[in-house]
Formats: C-alpha cells, sequence, structure tokens
C-alpha cells in the first residue's frame, strides 16, 4: 500500500526533522520525505493540516496480561490501546503466567501478536526460571526465539551469586538484563512511599533507601561483569544521584522512569485512592522534581508507560489491599507532552518525543523510532491543540484504572501506521 501523509509537520528527533514535510510510504517503508519519488502514485493520502506526524511510539513497559490472566486484558485489547496511543513497539515484561521462560511460549506470543497486525511486541524472557530467582534460563534460546532481553519484572533475586552469574552470562554473549532496584528486604510489603503521607494515612512505608541500596549492588555486579543494565522506573532523586554518577564513570547503564512518576506524588494518594497505588510507589514532590530535570539533562533515557491493567476485583479495593498497577499505553504521548508543556511551556516538543520514539528504541536495540528514507513506515499522527479528559469508558485498555482518570491532557492521536498499514483512525 502506499501512503502519502501531506501537510503535517513532521517532527523526528532521531534526524533532527521539525518541519513542515510530506511523508511518502510505500512497501512498508519510508521512501521519501518531503517531495514524491518520481512515478509515485498514492493508494491513500492522509491529510495531516494542522497535525504532527512523528514516529511511532516506542514502550519498554507494557504487561499484555497475555498468557495467563486474560481476566485483567487480552492481547487484543491491549493492542487496540496501544494503537490508540500510537504505540507501535512495545516491550513486555516476563511475568505472564506461565512466566516467559520457555522458547515456545515467547514463539507462541510473538506469533499471536503477529497475526493481529497491530504494534511489533517485543518480549523480555526471565532472567531465572519462573521467576523464582535460583537457576538461569537458557538465554542464548529465549533470543533465538526473539526476546530482546531479560528481566525478573517486579520479583526480586535474594541470592546476589544468581544475580552476578547472570550479567556474566548476559556479558558474554551481549545480551542486556533489565532490572528494577529494590531490595528485596527493605520496604518487602510496604503500600506507599515511607513519608509524612503514609504515616499520617497510617499506610506501611517503602523508604528510598530499597532503591538505592539496590543500584549500590548492581552497579558493584556489574563493574564485576562488565554486563550491560537497562534499569526499569527510577523513583527518586537519591537513585537519581547515583545513576548519574555510574553514567559519568561509564557504566553500561540506562534507565527509564514510569510516565505516571513524571507527574504524580505520594500526596495524589489523596483519601487512599486505590487507582495511586503503584508499585514503586508514587514519592515525595523532591524526588518528582528530581525526575523531572534527569529527563532534561538525559540521566533517564526514556519514558515508559508502565501499562499495567488491573481488573475491578483486584483495585477496588482498600488501598492496602488493591494490586499495584494502571493502564498508561493511551497516555503515554500525552502524559509526556505534558511534561514537556510543564518544563518549557511546550517550545520543544521534539524533546519529549525522543524519550518515547528514538531513545526508548536506542535503549532496547530496536530498529524503529525514526522516520528516514529506508526505516520501516510506523508512524503516529496527532492533534498537538486537541484537549481530552481522560475518562474509564473511552479507553480501549481492558484495564480502566488510572490515577489520571478525570484529568484533560493534551495530544489526541488521529491516525496510527504499522508498516506502512494503517492500522488505526480516529
Amino acid at each position: 500500500m502506499k501512503l502519502h501523509i501531506q501537510h503535517g509537520h513532521l517532527i523526528d528527533p532521531a534526524n533532527g526533522t521539525d518541519a513542515l514535510q510530506d511523508l511518502f510510504i510505500a512497501d512498508g517503508k519510508v521512501v521519501a520525505i518531503g517531495h514524491a519519488p518520481a512515478g509515485f502514485v498514492a493508494d491513500q493520502v492522509i491529510d495531516a493540516s494542522g497535525k504532527t506526524v512523528i514516529p511511532g511510539l516506542v514502550d519498554l513497559s507494557a504487561r499484555l496480561r497475555e498468557p495467563g490472566y486474560e481476566y485483567k486484558a487480552t492481547l487484543e485489547s491491549e493492542l487496540q490501546a496501544a494503537m490508540q496511543g500510537g504505540v507501535t513497539s512495545l516491550v513486555c515484561p516476563p511475568d505472564t503466567d506461565p512466566v516467559l521462560d520457555e522458547p515456545g511460549l515467547v514463539e507462541m506470543l510473538k506469533h499471536r501478536a503477529k497475526t493481529m497486525n497491530r504494534a511489533h511486541v517485543y518480549p523480555l524472557g526471565a532472567m531465572t526460571v519462573g521467576l523464582k530467582g535460583k537457576a538461569l534460563t537458557e538465554m542464548a534460546e529465549l533470543t533465538d526465539a526473539g526476546c530482546i532481553g531479560f528481566s525478573q519484572a517486579d520479583e526480586p533475586v535474594f541470592d546476589t551469586n544468581v544475580m552476578l552469574r547472570a550479567m556474566q552470562y548476559a556479558q558474554t554473549f551481549g545480551y542486556a538484563i533489565w532490572l528494577r532496584p529494590q531490595d528485596p528486604h527493605i520496604g518487602h510489603g510496604g503500600i506507599a512511599h515511607s513519608g509524612a503521607i503514609a504515616s499520617r494515612l497510617g499506610l506501611a512505608g517503602v523508604p528510598v533507601i530499597t532503591e538505592t541500596i539496590a543500584l549500590h549492588t548492581i552497579f558493584e555486579l556489574m563493574r564485576s561483569s562488565g554486563a550491560r543494565v537497562h534499569l526499569c522506573r527510577i523513583s527518586s532523586a537519591a537513585g537519581l544521584a547515583l545513576v548519574r554518577a555510574a553514567k559519568k564513570e561509564g557504566l553500561p547503564v540506562t534507565c527509564d522512569v514510569g510516565a505516571h512518576h513524571i507527574h504524580m506524588t505520594d500526596v495524589d494518594i489523596g483519601f487512599f485512592d486505590s487507582n495511586a497505588r503503584m508499585n514503586p510507589p508514587f514519592r515525595g514532590q523532591r524526588d518528582r522534581d528530581a525526575i523531572r530535570l534527569a529527563l532534561a539533562d538525559g540521566t533517564i533515557d526514556a519514558i515508559c508507560s508502565d501499562h499495567t491493567p488491573v481488573d475491578d476485583d483486584e483495585k477496588l479495593l482498600p488501598f492496602g489491599e488493591a494490586t499495584p498497577g494502571a493502564t498508561g499505553l493511551e497516555l503515554l504521548l500525552s502524559l509526556a507532552l505534558k511534561w514537556n508543556d510543564d518544563a518549557d511551556g511546550g517550545k520543544h516538543p521534539g524533546r519529549a518525543i525522543a524519550k518515547v520514539t528514538s531513545d526508548a528504541a536506542r535503549v532496547a536495540g530496536l530498529p524503529c523510532g525514526q522516520l528516514a528514507v529506508g526505516s520501516v513506515a510506523d508512524v503516529c499522527i496527532f492533534d498537538p491543540a486537541v484537549r481530552w479528559t481522560v475518562e474509564a469508558k473511552a479507553l480501549a485498555s481492558q484495564g480502566k484504572h488510572t490515577p489520571f482518570l478525570g484529568y484533560e491532557l493534551r495530544g489526541q492521536v488521529s491516525a496510527t501506521i504499522v508498516a506502512g498499514q494503517l492500522a488505526y483512525a480516529r
């Protein structure tokens, strides 16, 4: 199919493009920018007047809930949510049921996703069998099946020797380890950021040192093994200071932040709002401000949705009993733009767009996140002027819970193109 996207404002941070440019697509690839190639006749013309044309979003953490948790969400519902959010490539953690620790499970997931002709799905393989933190998985076989890295999701590794062996194995074969820094003991059982809010509400706390102690351990193991590590969902100012120092030292480390944590603090728990129950928990204002600054200076490489659909039975409970998590695929673009708006009045949207496209693709080692001639035609078209209200009934995700319900956000996706095919149009 040949597509001509005309009169749109093309922003492609990877290639420094920020101008009114037409985009020409054929055979699933970008064939020209600006002027049509000789003999090009479009099968479909998309008028993007007044709209912004960017690479399809790359999300570094989206739980699709298949296999095993179809009562929370299905592959079909979550990939439709991705389309409505302009997300064309997504990385899914291995904490499914069964866990993604066998090549056959990975192949089945990728095949199911491919048949739907929507977003590209890139699984993370389990670092240890069953995510139990004991025996290492067959990383080579999982890589052959389609895994792009290895993770424990939110499950801890109690034995540091296991973590070291995993890093050594990964370094030998050039694999990446994706870790969420959390000490398995300190803060275990906590449900809110340790501080005045948690104390006032009588909630068990999760102190910042649960993150910093884990980071110290990870960095020491990296120095010993030489492994490349991606840190998932950094949440604190102290943690970011350690990451900044590790990068300055030259350690091969990258990190991301959940889109919700750029804006929310522990104050947003309000009167025990279970929609604000997250993992890691929302921290204090100082931590939130440090996250925003770390995005600006490059300490944080990417913004992810941390999409975790939770059903009503597990969310509409007292705060301490509710399952952590929130839907995020459809909010990712708007929340990234909101950070940019808050930072500089929205003068340089390319900075925010990079965090959810080219920078995220670089972290994951994926061949996407840009719109150069010859690249895969994954495209998101959105109207930056449209303001929309987050309503549960309007979300395509089966998970309807987010702390942003009722909020007005800027930037509405009007079309999503995956590999040259129009997959969604509003």
